[in-house]
């Protein structure tokens, strides 16, 4: 393939730019601020799950004083009935059942109240267990919030380099034949995002080896308009005053 020493050289124009764009878009892919909003995405994740297990723990206590605060409520409401009975009857074989009633309904009631008593406070327990677990599930919330602030500043300010670049490289692009331009993006696609580098004292920019023998003949005798590759990285060389041919 034939090109001008000039049309070349713009190739090193166009490697310095898609380098710059690949550690741009490696930037973009690595955040500083991703690894640790990974990490809070995960603690949350745990933490909501141990959320559900405390509801589910509140909501059994309701239920059960719930259940103890109706049984009270009848005990009460029995007792209130055995006791106006009492006021109003005559009867010695219902006055003596009635006491006996109102003891035992007495007893029961205390009981009731008791175990009310004991759920009551697991319920307060098992609420400030949930309200603690809010409270940290708040607390992940904003230093998730500022993470993400300070990654979309960041990865906006690259995004303005990356975008800047594209215009550049587009417009190096457009001053490189077609031929040597589809050349070039072949070699940058085997060559590891590097299509060509500089020959600086017969070293390759490409892998860092330097041409003897044979292969720096052959550099040497090429035409200064013949495009030539490394015979090590098959990249394309550019030569320059730097060669050292």
């Amino acid at each position: 393939m034939k090109a001008t020493p000039a049309e070349q050289q713009q190739l090193l124009r166009l490697q310095t730019i898609d380098t710059r764009l690949a550690q741009l878009a490696h930037r973009l892919g690595a955040l500083p601020q991703a690894a640790p909003l990974a990490d809070l995405a995960a603690k949350d994740d745990a933490v909501r799950r141990s959320r559900a297990e405390a509801v589910g723990t509140l909501e059994d206590a309701k239920t059960e004083l719930r259940r103890l605060e109706s049984d009270v409520s009848m005990v009460e409401a029995r007792i209130a009935r055995d006791g106006d009975r009492l006021t109003h009857t005559a009867s010695m074989k219902d006055v003596s059942a009635l006491e006996s009633e109102l003891v035992s309904l007495r007893r029961r009631l205390s009981d009731l109240e008791d175990a009310e008593l004991a759920v009551m406070e697991r319920v307060d327990l098992a609420q400030r267990a949930v309200d603690a677990i809010d409270d940290e599930r708040a607390a992940i919330g904003v230093a998730q919030a500022k993470l993400e602030v300070e990654r979309d500043e960041a990865a906006a300010g690259l995004a303005t380099e990356r975008d800047q670049a594209q215009r550049d490289r587009g417009a190096v692009a457009a001053g490189i034949p077609e031929a040597l331009l589809a050349f070039y993006e072949q070699r940058r696609a085997r060559g590891a995002g590097v299509g060509a580098a500089l020959l600086r004292q017969r070293t390759c920019g490409g892998c860092t080896i330097t041409l003897t023998g044979s292969d720096l003949d052959s550099v040497r005798r090429a035409a200064p308009d013949e495009v030539v590759q490394c015979p090590e990285c098959d990249r394309i060389l550019v030569r320059t005053d730097e060669s050292g041919l």
